[in-house]
């Protein structure tokens, strides 16, 4: 029986990340931006400026390098040639991580409710599930960036995800891979599951993470999960 299922690993939903969970897209967005620094205002951004601020959403990743560095950008225009950029190159260079979309529809037939939570804005998350082969009616919620005003390590996003299911964020798994956003999903009251595409699996652990795996083709099912 479904509940059954779900009984046994304790969890009523699956909450995932996008981008470096499902697919291998973290180099091509900081491609993307450093080219339209470089494009709309003639900086050469370093490419580490960024690490601080993966998983926290376009407004931070751009943003706050920028202000560090003594930039005044239009946040919006900024964000609208980068994706343009995205979109454009993202057939050649997003990956999908191996066992991702396997691993979204196993805990769908396990009779778990899933959900997407990315931190990215709309426009980004569609062309990722375009790459992905999986479209956003699949999951029985989405959650974007543009909802949500408190981005990652903030737990506003799972706590929307969860109540758009309809289930307790302490009943939830959340899949992350970054600390921005396992210490998200612990703030919400859930598990996570860390995959180590972009943080060691220490870095990960440090900050809540209850499980590790290399990617989703390796990571454990939420009813093997206890």
């Amino acid at each position: 029986m479904e509940g059954d299922v779900r009984a046994a690993g304790d969890f009523d939903a699956v909450l995932f990340d996008m981008d470096g969970v499902l697919v291998d897209s973290e180099e091509l967005i900081a491609h993307a931006v450093m080219t339209m620094f470089k494009e709309c205002y003639n900086f050469d951004m370093p490419r580490d400026a960024f690490y601080p601020y993966v998983g926290g959403g376009e407004n931070r990743f751009i943003g706050c390098p920028a202000a560090e560095h003594g930039l005044t950008i239009d946040i919006d225009f900024a964000k609208a040639h980068t994706y343009a950029l995205y979109d454009k190159l993202a057939e050649h260079y997003i990956k999908v991580f191996p066992g991702a979309p396997e691993y979204v529809r196993a805990c769908r037939e396990l009779g778990f409710k899933v959900a997407l939570a990315s931190a990215a804005d709309l426009e980004k998350v569609l062309v990722n599930l375009r790459i992905l082969g999986i479209s956003a009616d699949f999951f029985d919620a989405v959650v974007t960036g543009s909802e949500v005003e408190r981005k990652k390590p903030f737990p506003d996003i799972y706590l929307k995800a969860a109540s758009k299911l309809g289930v307790d964020p302490r009943r939830c798994l959340v899949v992350e891979d970054a600390v921005n956003g396992i210490i998200a999903g612990r703030a919400a009251g859930a598990r996570c599951l860390g995959v180590t595409t972009s943080f060691p699996e220490a870095k990960l652990r440090e900050v809540g993470a209850g499980w590790c795996a290399q990617n989703l083709g390796a990571a454990p099912l939420p009813t093997q999960l206890g």
